[in-house]
């Protein structure tokens, strides 16, 4: 019983301070995902245009979810969610969205995102079900996920001796 309550209260504390989630649905790869801490669960907005996606997160599914330390960036905790998604309009979906408001980030409508998420996008939650999960002993690394962003060119080899003489001129 103790365990159980230690494990909740881990689960909450480092979720609330985590500013991303790592989340894995059914048959989906885990993703990076911002959230808050709602009423014991962590809520999310997403699947729509401009807004984070949330593959494989269906209501009543099963959901893997990892918080990462805020400084260092490790894995703290792990656990099962049950995904349900918020009714909009529905006074859950009110307050969950209330506090999602708050925490994103360069909203290209401004005050108007709730309007535009209760239209385009799902909120879901995401409740935990039991205790935290036993960390791996191994590592998890993987492949990351296929992109059209691509990183820069290499330095031209003339750039190097150009921004030499311009400190040798000072």
């Amino acid at each position: 019983m103790t365990s159980e309550l230690l494990g909740r209260a881990l689960i909450e504390e480092a979720t609330k301070k985590s500013g991303l989630i790592w989340v894995r649905g059914p048959g989906a790869p885990a993703r990076a995902l911002w959230h808050v801490w709602h009423e014991g669960a962590a809520c999310v907005v997403g699947d729509g245009p401009g807004e984070q996606p949330l593959p494989g997160l269906a209501d009543g599914a099963e959901a893997e979810v990892t918080v990462r330390s805020k400084d260092k960036g490790g894995r703290l905790v792990s656990w099962t969610a049950r995904v349900v998604e918020l009714a909009s309009g529905s006074e859950a979906w009110q307050a969950a969205v209330a506090e999602l408001k708050g925490k994103r980030l360069n909203a290209p409508d401004g005050e108007a995102v709730p309007d535009r998420w209760a239209r385009e996008c799902r909120v879901l939650r995401l409740e935990p079900t039991g205790a935290a999960a036993p960390l791996p002993d191994g590592s998890l690394a993987q492949a990351p996920l296929p992109t059209p962003a691509t990183t820069r060119e290499p330095v031209p080899a003339g750039l190097p001796r150009l921004l030499l003489k311009r400190r040798r001129r000072r």
